[in-house]
């Protein structure tokens, strides 16, 4: 499935167009959001801006007020239902509210204002939609005035029209990946307005090879239409290159949730729904994102997303044999380790920055308390005489085959439940394990919980993560840390689950690049998570 990346494959929605008589008419059902109102003026004549507000027809004007376009129709009702007590007909004006962040595309055309947007069928489901109008000849040059006023209010700080190489795994979570992108979220993406370039993966790691050779100056993002294992092998593609760093810093990685696990959506785009992710996305602010280096054996690969040992890495790698599950495996999966009081003993050193949970809650309010942005803005320049041929940053901590770092002590845990470390906050959807998580402040935030603790306390441990009460549990250890050492003992195979793909049962280190990669979020620095109260 390829599109033609020289046009736009936006069509508008199958019937008629709605009538210009009344432009609320939609061809397949009434948009919702319409109501009754009591006339009131617009705007106050001498303090109004009159490029937020535009008249089409004799009665009819679209304003933006706020974070809203607001559509006034002028023609008055004068039914039952407007009925003042069924007796006294009382005259109200049509009103139809949209949110400017619903809006994806507007356009003068000849005579005729097009806006494309948006409309919410369900609380997960939005699907494109259109209104328009005509306006007069002589007010061709004020409505070219007020659609560029319109966009420039609904994007904000955002990207217009991306350029998006999509990729489609058509074997994750249950295999709908492909009806799901052509149903949910093409036609999101198409009227935006966006570039397309679709990719069906046909095997596991060849979006590595794609990420690796593809144009980075011809693509804005690389849209991931899978669970959290396309965006993994995305960043690793990236991450080869000679010129990984600019790679990197250049395309925004994001992940529409077609997967078992759809972590990195959960965390950016506040949902699980695919479409209300598209929209999330064409909206989508650029934000630096911390990458960590693993290094295994000979070997040197990036995560993005979480690195574990013990219940959780075997409640979600474990369970693939109930996969046809979907996300409850990992609840089923983690009932069955935690009643069985399993135990994961290693050895582990950890780079600590944060120690104690007052200072992360801290860490985290200074960090949340400000306003939106693109988080870009922050990010040092590459230092190089060659940005072109900068690869991975230089490992500060070496490697697991050198020598530990001299601030890191090697301590043992024999009694270890769950070594969890991850930076994003959001697991799975009903799973916020790091409530301080934050994209960028170079940290990792970590999860230690002992094993040996009474079945009680465990199961209890489990309901806190989905009531938000997890981070101050006492028997919880939670720091933020720039780096780990981790070696497991007396167990000749286990897992150990590097965002959520198996890798080598075998010691691991893992070293924080601060701001490495770039994604698209809703604030430009912030996770769609609850953070610590």
């Amino acid at each position: 499935m390829t599109s033609d990346q020289s046009q736009n494959p936006f069509q508008d929605p199958p019937g008629q167009p709605p009538s210009r008589d009344d432009p609320f008419r939609d061809p397949q059902q009434q948009p919702p959001g319409l109501f009754l109102v009591e006339p009131r003026p617009l705007f106050d004549a001498s303090t109004s801006d009159t490029s937020a507000m535009l008249k089409v027809g004799i009665d009819t004007t679209l304003s933006l007020e706020g974070d809203s376009l607001l559509i006034f129709d002028g023609a008055l009702t004068d039914d039952d239902a407007a009925k003042c007590c069924g007796l006294v007909p009382c005259k109200s004006k049509a009103s139809q509210a949209i949110p400017l962040h619903n809006v994806l595309w507007a356009e003068l055309t000849g005579s005729e204002v097009t806006v494309h947007y948006a409309r919410t069928e369900s609380p997960s489901v939005v699907r494109p939609a259109y209104l328009n109008y005509t306006v007069n000849k002589s007010s061709r040059d004020d409505a070219q005035t007020w659609v560029q006023e319109l966009l420039d209010r609904a994007y904000g700080k955002a990207q217009k029209q991306k350029r998006i190489k999509v990729l489609v795994n058509p074997f994750g979570g249950k295999g709908n990946a492909e009806r799901l992108y052509i149903k949910e979220i093409e036609p999101i993406f198409a009227a935006a307005r966006c570039t397309l370039d679709v990719e069906i993966t046909q095997s596991q790691g060849q979006a590595v090879e794609l990420a690796e050779k593809l144009d980075i100056n011809e693509w804005d993002v690389v849209a991931c239409c899978s669970g959290d294992g396309i965006p993994h092998e995305v960043f690793n593609g990236l991450g080869r290159r000679k010129d990984a760093a600019k790679a990197l810093r250049k395309l925004a990685v994001v992940q529409l949730p077609c997967g078992s696990g759809n972590a990195m959506s959960l965390n950016l785009n506040g949902t699980n729904s695919c479409s209300a992710a598209a929209l999330a996305i064409v909206k989508g602010l650029r934000t630096s994102l911390d990458l960590v280096s693993i290094t295994q054996g000979g070997r040197r690969y990036l995560s993005f997303l979480s690195q574990s040992v013990g219940i959780v890495a075997e409640s979600d790698l474990g369970t693939d044999h109930i996969r046809w599950m979907g996300a409850a495996r990992f609840t089923v999966g983690f009932l069955v380790r935690l009643l069985s009081k399993t135990v994961y003993p290693c050895d582990l050193a950890v780079g600590v920055e944060i120690e104690d949970k007052p200072s992360i809650k801290q860490a985290y309010a200074h960090e949340a308390s400000k306003p939106p942005k693109d988080g870009t803005e922050e990010r040092s320049p590459i230092r190089s005489p060659d940005p072109d041929n900068t690869g991975l940053p230089e490992l500060r901590f070496g490697t697991i085959n050198d020598p530990l770092p001299g601030e890191w002590t090697l301590k043992p845990y024999d009694n270890m439940g769950n070594f969890y470390a991850g930076n994003m906050a959001y697991m799975s959807s009903d799973a916020n394990f790091f409530q301080a998580a934050l994209p960028s402040d170079g940290c990792l935030d970590l999860v230690c919980i002992d094993g040996d603790i009474p079945r009680s306390k465990a199961f209890n441990t489990m309901l806190a993560v989905e009531s938000l009460t997890f981070f101050d549990l006492p028997h919880v250890s939670y720091r933020k840390i720039s780096g780990f050492r981790i070696v497991p003992r007396e167990q000749k195979d286990g897992y150990i689950s590097i965002d959520g793909e198996r890798v080598p049962f075998e010691p691991f280190q893992a070293e924080v690049h601060r701001g490495l990669g770039t994604v698209l979020s809703k604030t430009g620095h912030l996770y769609e998570a609850k953070g610590p109260a």
